[in-house]
């Protein structure tokens, strides 16, 4: 398996982390990505993470859904230094958000308002070596984000003082992306594959990288050309994932990655 492949939990959300870490460890996957609504982790997880490998990667967390942005009264920040303690003991280097929803303020309004919100969260997970990332997601996860452009990622994570988590499938179809891509270079801290099947119109709706219409190997080519370093992180949701079960949907996809990564010389 390529080094540079991670995984993510999301398609085990309904089975105990252990699963999800043995998952890993027998497919030899050096990475992952842990999903903070299973913290605090039980001691079954702790004890499987011990025996060593994969790393946690990253950490994804849903930031100010209490109830959204522009009502939140402390507790996402509270939650958030909670979360940044629990990346920090995991070895985690990332910690990508979903912002919550805006409520009823400007996109303006929410950004400089989440800037704010980060607030001592921003500073423990600097002080503990954790990057804060931003993800740009699709419109139907309005309800607990704001950044559906990779450039609004972008525009939000330069306000916020943090960097970007670039989803490819929240932006493979936009314009200009390779322009993009190389503009969120300086701030890129994860980057997450998956595929798009044309038709589907389900929300979420992944499939296993090369079942789509997504040319991974060009728009992977363009991200590696701008000197990323970082993992490649699979997330896979949706019916597709479902139908064909979380195991064999995420071998697939990883030995695919895998190989593809291999060949373009990552």
């Amino acid at each position: 398996m390529h080094s540079r492949v991670c995984l993510h939990q999301v398609a085990f959300l309904g089975q105990p982390t252990e699963v999800f870490v043995e998952h890993c460890r027998s497919l030899e996957i050096q990475h992952m990505t842990l999903v903070s609504q299973a913290f605090p982790l039980p001691d079954e997880a702790w004890r499987a993470l011990r025996r060593g490998g994969p790393r946690v990667a990253a950490v994804n967390h849903v930031f100010a859904v209490h109830p959204d942005i522009e009502r939140d009264t402390g507790e996402a920040g509270r939650r958030l230094l909670e979360v940044v303690d629990t990346a920090a003991e995991l070895g985690a280097e990332r910690l990508y958000l979903l912002t919550g929803g805006r409520g009823g303020l400007t996109w303006e309004q929410a950004a400089d308002r989440f800037a704010d919100l980060l607030g001592q969260g921003r500073e423990a997970a600097e002080a503990a070596g954790v990057r804060l990332l931003v993800e740009n997601a699709s419109p139907f996860n309005a309800d607990i984000h704001m950044a559906h452009t990779l450039s609004d990622a972008i525009t939000l994570a330069e306000r916020a003082g943090i960097g970007v988590c670039v989803d490819l499938h929240a932006c493979w179809m936009e314009a200009g992306l390779r322009g993009l891509i190389e503009r969120a270079a300086p701030h890129t801290g994860l980057v997450q594959v998956s595929d798009y099947v044309l038709g589907d119109r389900t929300a979420p709706c992944r499939a296993v990288p090369g079942d789509g219409t997504i040319d991974l190997p060009r728009i992977l080519g363009d991200v590696l050309a701008t000197g990323y370093g970082g993992v490649f992180d699979i997330e896979l949701v949706g019916p597709r994932i479902d139908a064909e079960g979380a195991a064999p949907a995420t071998a697939r996809a990883a030995h695919h990655l895998s190989e593809l990564l291999t060949r373009l010389g990552a």
